[in-house]
């Protein structure tokens, strides 16, 4: 994206911008966010606010986790769902990005693979908090 991006600045400056560069960058962009996405989860990467969290007892921080790893799943095979679905509605209809006539389709489903695979690690978590409770 940043290689894309200055050889665009650069060739603007030459007036020879590269055709596309806005699409290129927002396609990489895309992916780059929907690959993060499990990784960043099984590392503990994302922002939580926690403060009030980390008083309580380690069973009711538990309790809480399965709670919202349970909404977060709920949440997330819902969008991969609609993902898959929207993304065969653009294969049928043809949709292509505006300068480089790139089928749009494909970064969509490559989003709901993305999504799919950030929500089996969301269950893995449930799966691992919810033993924990059971062996207390």
């Amino acid at each position: 994206m940043m290689f894309v991006t200055c050889a665009d600045v650069i060739g603007r400056f030459f007036g020879y911008p590269i055709l596309g560069s806005v699409e290129i960058v927002s396609i990489l962009a895309t992916c780059a966010i929907g690959m993060g996405l499990a990784f960043t989860h099984e590392t503990d990467g994302h922002v939580g606010v926690e403060i009030i969290v980390r008083l309580l007892p380690k069973k009711t921080q538990t309790i809480i986790s399965v709670c919202t790893n349970f909404l977060s799943i709920c949440l997330f095979a819902i969008l991969t769902w609609r993902m898959l679905v929207y993304a065969g509605t653009l294969r049928r209809s043809g949709e292509v990005s505006m300068n480089l006539r790139l089928p749009e389709f494909l970064v969509v489903y490559v989003m709901s693979f993305c999504l799919l695979i950030f929500t089996i690690m969301i269950i893995k978590d449930m799966i691992i908090n919810i033993n924990k409770l059971r062996s207390k």
